[in-house]
């Protein structure tokens, strides 16, 4: 069994915001594939699916970002789910906007979400960072996580989060560095096309002279070569 976990803060206040990135994930997830209705379940909301033959348990914690492990722990506890077989979804502040990585293991890296899922969990679980990028400024750190994404925001987070769902399958097989490139690829810009000739201005173009077609008998040939041979 596979549990995905995403986190963020519960309530209608934080639903815009940075830090809700999970939750996002999770509700889109939850739409591109068959799995049942939310519900109340392990101090959080739950709903049960499959992804491809893995038997899969989405998970929203509702004990606010800070104890994100007392959900997750009471879940995983439950189903006896190994750490290997728990995805937790999460915003990433040192990654681009719109760059996923996907790791296992590791530091808490100053998100408290993971350092409470670590406390109960352990830590050789698998992330799935997406990244909402830096204000720039150590000051603008809170406001900027706990603020709702910028209309302009959309144009990268619902690709990546279409993504996500569309590939989700992948990560239900264990094969976690597939998924990772997959989204890669299709975020990824186009291939620009082979560079063709450009286009002369109308004045270049003006100024090219145009072909001149020189006769190889006769007269005109006689002289021409005169004229060459005299010139050497």
């Amino acid at each position: 069994m596979l549990i995905i976990a995403g986190l963020g803060n519960p309530g209608s206040k934080y639903a815009g915001h940075r830090h809700n990135i999970g939750f996002m994930a999770a509700d889109e997830i939850h739409r591109h594939h068959n799995f049942s209705p939310w519900r109340s379940r392990f101090q959080g909301e739950c709903a049960e699916g499959m992804l491809g033959h893995e038997k899969t348990l989405l998970l929203k914690p509702s004990t606010f970002m800070n104890e994100s492990g007392r959900s997750l722990g009471e879940a995983a506890r439950f189903y006896k789910v190994d750490p290997g077989d728990v995805v937790v979804i999460y915003d990433e502040l040192d990654l681009p906007a719109g760059k996923l990585r996907m790791k296992r293991g590791g530091g808490a890296g100053g998100h408290n979400g993971i350092r409470s899922i670590d406390a109960h969990l352990g830590k050789d679980y698998r992330r799935m960072r997406l990244g909402i990028g830096h204000p720039g400024e150590k000051s603008r750190v809170t406001g900027h996580v706990l603020g709702d994404f910028s209309k302009r925001d959309f144009e990268w987070l619902d690709p990546l989060l279409g993504i996500v769902a569309d590939n989700v399958g992948l990560l239900a097989k264990g094969d976690d560095s597939s998924f990772a490139n997959k989204v890669h690829l299709a975020l990824a810009p186009e291939k620009e096309e082979k560079a063709k000739p450009k286009k002369q201005s109308h004045i270049r173009q003006a100024r090219k002279q145009p072909d001149v077609s020189v006769p190889k008998s006769g007269p005109m040939s006689d002289m021409l070569a005169k004229i060459f041979k005299g010139n050497e």
